[in-house]
């Protein structure tokens, strides 16, 4: 029970409950992902307060938009190494999580990890975003798109949305300074369907880390012809 008090501080901040059973889940993903890492880049961080702190953490502080913790469909765009989806579902079990992931090795440890850690109601999808926010059995299907990947708000908005339903809500876990990069991707916002709802400022105990989660209302339908297609939407981004 090593890490069990900075877990339980950080939740307790955002109203959140942590009991052994969780906790212990937590630390054999720790475990697994380090294991995995050796022969799949999941992670640099390989430290294990800091895996706790900057990946586990980081994650649960996404419930700081208390719409998290309803009974809800989720999708988690460019999961990695399954963050933010997998400590979402351990923290609220009544989601339905969705991981999708553009490389199979991923893919594979994530199912290892659904496998070991006995989750229901969560599910892996190998593929771009791009195609897969065009197809019909996923669009406009989920009440929240979250995302962690490492692009700009203009990209990563043309990505999530299109999974998004109408009053539904992306959210962008980024770093510290996000006004300049949401400032260039208002446009690709509204013209996606979405406006700007919040930024909650996220802060960590005993630590000098501050990120931001970006909340975008789903207001309006995204147009048929979002999200282009694979390759388009990095090199073109909606300005």
């Amino acid at each position: 029970m090593q890490y069990f008090d900075i877990i339980k501080t950080e939740c307790e901040n955002i109203g959140l409950e942590i009991n052994e059973e969780k906790y212990n889940k937590f630390i054999k993903y720790k475990d697994l992902m380090k294991e995995w890492n050796e022969k799949v880049n999941l992670t640099a961080i390989t430290d294990d307060k800091e895996i706790i702190i900057k990946h586990f953490v980081d994650s649960i502080k996404a419930f700081e938009f208390k719409g998290l913790d309803a009974s809800i469909k989720i999708i988690d765009v460019g999961t990695g190494a399954g963050l933010p989806g997998i400590p979402i579902k351990i923290m609220n079990d009544k989601a339905e999580v969705v991981l999708l992931d553009s490389l199979q090795k991923r893919i594979n440890f994530l199912n290892e990890i659904i496998d070991q850690l006995k989750l229901d109601g969560i599910k892996t999808i190998h593929g771009r975003a791009e195609d897969f926010g065009a197809d019909l059995n996923y669009r406009e299907k989920f009440d929240v798109a979250i995302s962690r990947a490492v692009a700009n708000m203009a990209v990563l908005a043309e990505f999530c949305m299109p999974f998004v339903k109408k009053n539904g809500y992306f959210i962008a876990l980024k770093g510290p300074a996000v006004e300049e990069e949401i400032s260039e991707a208002k446009k690709a916002i509204s013209v996606l369907g979405g406006k700007i709802e919040d930024i909650i400022q996220v802060s960590f105990q005993d630590s000098d880390l501050k990120h931001n989660l970006v909340i975008i209302k789903k207001i309006k339908c995204t147009p048929k012809q979002y999200p282009r297609r694979a390759g388009t939407v990095n090199k073109k981004p909606i300005k």
